[in-house]
């Protein structure tokens, strides 16, 4: 039987109010051996999800949502979810069911194949990928890249930036600004981004067709929309570069994808193959290959050309776990006019 709900609802899972109805696919939830609630994108994971059927012996029901919404939806649902394994797209939707301890402790052989850095404190979920927040920016237009999101709020660059504000990545990165330096200092700069008049675009991809463009100067992505993009189009064509930013800059956030295994769900032992999968060689690979992430179990380096290794980056020192106040982040950028 799984432990009783603590709190049936928290500030955290308020945030399913703000996000569409789940989508599930793959096989009937209630004839699978393993259901994982994946918060990843199903086109990116899909090949990958759909091999993990053969490695765990068992059939696998795979229900895709936003990683806040299916965090959200774990916690309400308690000892009625079906999920056996919890797959996010960020370490902040993790975070909030470690809170509340509905996660299983994992062994350490399987947490040590990860830095500690990209897995949980209490030992309850491991990071699969890796992704760090850049500055896309357009060489026509810009000859002196920011080293600081700090500096976006500058006169120079009204109207010219390009976000996606209801993003997850970009509101994992505001999370982050929040547990690094405050609330109150985030609130200011995001009042000032606001007074720039950034350009809001509906997903990352068409940040880097903006910038490309010369629509915009700049734009907050992902590094793997970049890479993703040289490799479709070639460099030449993209028209963007990007530029990590230095000196533990909140704006160079490494954020990752991770698994956890659902507290008490009979699925547990099934669960830990799929996390043992993810972990393997030919997941990490994939990751590296297909998606342009960082893998990030021990024995596996990135493949993608230029992209600068993992420890060379000058990310901000940060507990992922902490990026759980996902609310908070929505409320202050309700309250600022953003979202």
């Amino acid at each position: 039987m799984r432990r009783p709900l603590i709190r049936r609802l928290t500030a955290f899972a308020a945030a399913a109010l703000l996000v569409p109805t789940l989508a599930s696919c793959g096989s009937d939830e209630d004839d699978a051996g393993l259901v994982i609630y994946s918060g990843r994108n199903e086109n990116l994971v899909k090949p990958l999800l759909d091999e993990l059927e053969e490695a765990v012996g068992t059939t696998v029901a795979v229900r895709y949502g936003d990683s806040a919404e299916l965090s959200a939806q774990i916690l309400e649902e308690g000892d009625r979810t079906k999920a056996g394994l919890f797959f996010s797209q960020d370490a902040g939707a993790l975070g909030a069911l470690s809170k509340q301890g509905l996660l299983q402790k994992l062994p350490p052989a399987t947490l040590n194949q990860v830095e500690p850095a990209f897995r949980g404190s209490n030992g309850d979920w491991v990071g699969t990928s890796g992704r760090v927040r850049v500055l896309a920016y357009d060489p026509k237009q810009v000859t002196k890249v920011p080293d600081s999101v700090h500096e976006l709020v500058k006169p120079e660059w009204k109207g010219r930036i390009g976000f996606v504000p209801t993003n997850a990545s970009f509101q994992s990165f505001v999370t982050g600004m929040r547990v690094l330096e405050g609330d109150e200092a985030t609130r200011t700069w995001l009042k000032g981004l606001k007074a720039n008049e950034p350009k809001a675009y509906e997903n990352n991809l068409k940040v880097m067709d903006a910038v490309g463009s010369g629509e915009v100067a700049l734009g907050l992505v992902n590094h793997y929309y970049w890479y993703e993009q040289v490799a479709e189009k070639g460099e030449d064509k993209v028209g963007a570069k990007i530029h990590f930013l230095p000196g533990g800059d909140p704006g160079a956030l490494v954020n990752t994808a991770g698994v956890g295994i659902v507290k008490g769900s009979d699925q547990a032992d099934v669960a830990q193959k799929a996390v043992d999968f993810l972990l393997s060689k030919k997941a990490q690979t994939y990751f590296a290959d297909e998606t342009k992430e960082y893998p990030l179990a021990a024995g596996v380096t990135t493949t993608t050309k230029g992209l600068p290794p993992l420890k060379s980056l000058d990310a901000p020192k940060i507990d992922l776990g902490k990026l759980e106040s996902l609310q908070e982040t929505l409320k202050m950028l309700q309250d600022v006019g953003l979202v």
